[in-house]
């Protein structure tokens, strides 16, 4: 029997046999469909890396926005609208473009939150005992060559939204935290940097 993958669209036309289901492989006479789930995929482009505390941070902020800013603004603008002539009204400017970035804010905050993938703390604790270093890890490093030479630095590698680097908490996906995820204790890694390409060795996991 032929097997055809096609898109859940694509099946509109005279079919006879089995019903058509969301994620079940229909019998239309001679040919067999696979026929896709109604329900979308998880993008994981979207994926946001977090720990517990930086989810509730997240939640936080998100209802702080979404309830005081929201009628903190609303009363702005309301009163800004009790002056007058609005096209030379500076103080109605500032509170629409101010609840523009908060909107805009609150739209991130949400879309952070839906796709919000707590950290493996089974994953942290496995690369203290010397597997790989994961997001969550606090590793501390040492300069061994280059204009970092000599220095010690700690951080613990956490999601973009929660970087936070002059507080040692640096991006998953910045230079040094992309050389640490994968690595080692002892290891020496090699980073490019602005400076130039410096290397570091991982002196301890956490």
């Amino acid at each position: 029997m032929a097997v055809k993958k096609t898109k859940a669209k694509d099946i509109k036309k005279k079919v006879t046999g089995k019903k058509v289901k969301d994620n079940k492989i229909v019998e239309a006479g001679q040919e067999t469909f696979v026929v896709a789930t109604s329900t979308p995929l998880k993008d994981d482009s979207k994926t946001t890396l977090v720990t517990k505390e930086g989810l509730e941070a997240l939640k936080e902020e998100l209802m702080h926005l979404e309830g005081t800013r929201r009628r903190e603004i609303a009363a702005r603008i309301k009163e800004a609208v009790s002056y007058g002539d609005l096209s030379e009204n500076s103080e109605y400017e500032e509170a629409k473009n101010e609840q523009a970035f908060v909107e805009g804010r609150i739209i991130q905050l949400t879309e952070q939150i839906k796709y919000a993938q707590i950290i493996d703390e089974e994953s942290q604790s496995s690369a203290k005992g010397g597997q790989l270093i994961q997001v969550g890890n606090k590793v501390k490093i040492k300069g061994v060559s280059g204009k970092v030479a000599g220095n010690v630095y700690e951080y613990t590698i956490v999601g973009t939204t929660e970087a936070d680097p002059l507080n040692g908490k640096i991006s998953n996906e910045s230079p040094v935290g992309m050389a640490l995820l994968n690595a080692r204790m002892g290891e020496k890694i090699d980073v490019k940097v602005p400076a130039g390409m410096v290397t570091f060795q991982i002196l301890s996991v956490a």
